[in-house]
């Protein structure tokens, strides 16, 4: 297995613009989300930053933090 590559640190001297952690997802119970693989669902419960309870429908998932495959509609 090898690892990620490690990200670049950003040096004071530079004269680019350090990059910009994106946001991170919040949900609350009943928004109405997109994912990848599962399609679309609604929320039925979450666990404070772990992990977001989605109904899709056919099943339910628990979708860990941080969310990179699902969206808010």
């Amino acid at each position: 297995m090898q690892k990620p590559p490690a990200s670049k640190r950003h040096l004071p001297t530079s004269p680019f613009k350090a990059p910009v952690a994106p946001d991170p997802k919040h949900f609350a119970v009943g928004d109405q989300v997109t994912h990848d693989m599962y399609g679309l669902g609604r929320v039925v419960g979450m666990e404070d930053g772990i992990a977001a309870l989605v109904d899709f429908g056919s099943t339910q998932m628990r979708v860990p933090s941080p969310y990179a495959k699902m969206t808010k509609l």
